[in-house]
Parts: C-alpha cells; structure tokens; sequence
C-alpha cells in the first residue's frame, strides 16, 4: 500500500492505527442518548466494557444543520425512511447532543480508556472541539463535499476520519485534495454506505484496498448494516479502522437504534475483528512452528508386507501411507522395481540406504 509520509506513524493518543495493529473499533452514539446525560454516560460505560477502543458523538444543533421548517425539502416524505414523517429541524432537535454534555462524555471516555472524539458540522463547532482539546476529528460522509469545513479541520493539524458514504471518485479526490492542501495531519477514509440499514450487498468492500491505492491513505469501514460479517470481512481487505452505531438497547428506541448494535454485539464485533486481524499474519508457504510437530503424520512410503533380501520392491509390499517417516510419496517411481538391501520387515519406513540403487 502506498501512503503519505505522515501516515506511517498514524497515532491517535497512544494508540497506533494501520495495517500492523488490530482495527481501531469506534462506537458511535448519535442520538442514541435519547435526549438523557445519563443515558449517554451509560453508553460510554457499555462501549468501555465492551473492549472498544474510541466513542464518537456529534456536535451540531438544529440551527447549525438546517432551517426551521416542515414543507418541502425541509420535510421527510420517503415512506421507506427510518424517518418518515420528521422536519429535519425537528429530527436533529432530537438527534443532537447537548455541546454542555460533550465534557462530561469525554471526560468519562478518559476515565474508562476510550478515545472520545466528534464530528463537528460546521466551523463554530470545530472551535469547540478544539477548546475541548479531542485528539481526532471525524468528517460525516454527509459533510464530504463541504470544503470550508473540511479546510477548518485540517488546519487543526490533528488525525482525521473522513467518511465516504454518498460520494463519488472526484468528490472524495477533492476533499483529499483540500484537507492535504490545508495541511491536515494523517486522514483515514472510511468506506461508508449511507443507508440505514445498508443492504450488504451495497457495502462493496472491495473499495477498500482501492481507496488506499488510489488517495495514499489508510482506509477503514463505516458500517451500516445488521451484525458483524461485513466489518469483519473488511479487515481482510486492509480496514485500519471500523465505525459501528451502538445503542444500550434497541427496544428502547430511538433515532439511529434500529440498525445500532447492542453492546454484546459490540463486543462480539472486537472480538471477531482482532481474531481476523491476528489470522492475516504474513505470506509465505511454509509451515508454522505449530504445525511442524504434525508433519509426522504426512503420508510416507513404508514397507507394508515382509521383504527378504534381494527381493523386489512393488505395490504389494510397499505403499504410501501415514506415518511420515518414510521416503516421500514422490520417490514411488524411483523405487519401484529396486531391489532391498537387507530383509526388511512389515511396518518398517523405507529409506534410500535400504535399497539397492545400482
């Protein structure tokens, strides 16, 4: 893979991220919180039991995301939304987390070891964050062509996740393009599908190694569908970093918990995915030192039936079969017809200084 210079020591806080350490997992709240402090000190508690590494939140208000209006395309009418029947107004209203709890979430991310860190949604919240002093920054795949945003962000110099979802080649070259003109620090492209739930099949995760060759990032998944196939199918494709929605409990309600995880799932999901980082291991074709003690029980040529001295070798008195302390199945044309050296009993492995080779 090839990347930028200030990817290679890609590090947010004390925690390495790229294609030598397990995926970073990343619990995104939303609005997940439903409107309660406690609830959302809860999730980070759940996110932190489950062994995830960092908790994303958003910041935003209705003010800073639209317009307070409930006619035309300020409303949502899609009868297949999770949505239906909102003002966008009235949804981030709901949605949005209170910028006076982004303390006490992120103070509590530092007490249970977890990254805490934010999408902002427009300039006014970046200059938050940053008086909040969070160790990364997120661009939500909504955001990707909002350029001044996105400059805003890299001037900050810090590590940031720019989501994909939405866009096509040319959008995402051009906000590649204006974060590393802007000076941005090291950026991780997630593959995002940016539909809830995603459809599998629209997940294309082959994308991935794509995104690392052809924008010189590390590349990573934002992950919209049910359960943990696709997450864990993207590590095998070089995912650095995995984004998940979490909620305490679907049943409960609220706006992104119908395609959120659960923490046992969430757990499961940093299981699965640090098992799969573990089985990538290296290339090569040659044993492993656990498998080298099992290599006794390849097949080998043995002698399966009595042999005087002198007597011909053949199929009847010898064959390839396991143990393998014999000569290798390889040699069987070599020694068939030769003639033993000495009497040679059944069981016995046959060796070349127990033939005569003429």
């Amino acid at each position: 893979m090839s990347t930028g210079s200030n990817q290679q020591n890609f590090q947010v806080g004390t925690r390495p991220l790229g294609p030598d350490h397990p995926p970073l997992i990343i619990a995104e709240m939303s609005g997940n919180h439903n409107g309660s402090l406690e609830k959302a000190l809860a999730i980070v508690d759940a996110v932190a039991e489950a062994g995830a590494d960092a908790l994303k939140i958003q910041t935003y208000t209705a003010d800073t995301m639209t317009l307070d209006l409930s006619e035309g395309e300020f409303f949502i009418e899609d009868p297949t939304s999770l949505w239906k029947g909102e003002s966008l107004y009235n949804l981030y209203q709901k949605a949005h987390t209170s910028w006076d709890w982004h303390q006490p979430i992120f103070d509590r991310c530092r007490e249970k070891g977890l990254i805490g860190f934010s999408s902002p949604f427009d300039a006014t919240a970046v200059d938050f964050l940053q008086d909040l002093n969070v160790p990364l920054f997120k661009i939500a795949s909504f955001e990707i062509v909002d350029i001044p945003l996105i400059r805003k962000v890299a001037a900050t110099g810090k590590p940031t996740i720019m989501s994909t979802g939405l866009s096509n080649e040319q959008e995402v070259a051009e906000a590649v393009e204006a974060f590393q003109q802007a000076n941005g620090g090291p950026l991780i492209l997630l593959k995002c599908t940016s539909s809830y739930p995603a459809d599998p099949k629209d997940s294309n995760l082959r994308t991935i190694p794509f995104i690392q060759e052809r924008f010189g990032v590390y590349a990573g998944l934002s992950d919209h569908t049910l359960g943990t196939a696709a997450a864990v199918a993207s590590v095998a494709l070089g995912a650095v970093a995995i984004e998940k929605h979490v909620t305490l409990s679907r049943a409960e309600g609220g706006v992104d918990s119908a395609f959120s995880m659960e923490p046992d799932e969430l757990k499961r999901l940093v299981d699965e995915t640090r098992l799969a980082h573990r089985a990538l291991g290296g290339v090569g074709l040659s044993p492993t030192e656990n498998e080298r003690k099992n290599l006794v029980f390849r097949r080998s040529l043995y002698v399966t039936a009595d042999i005087a001295k002198g007597e011909t070798l053949t199929p009847q008195n010898i064959r390839a079969i396991r143990p393998g302390l014999g000569l290798p199945p390889k040699h069987w044309d070599a020694v068939l017809g030769k003639r033993a050296k000495t009497s040679l009993k059944r069981g016995t492995p046959l060796a070349w200084n127990l033939i005569e080779t003429d």
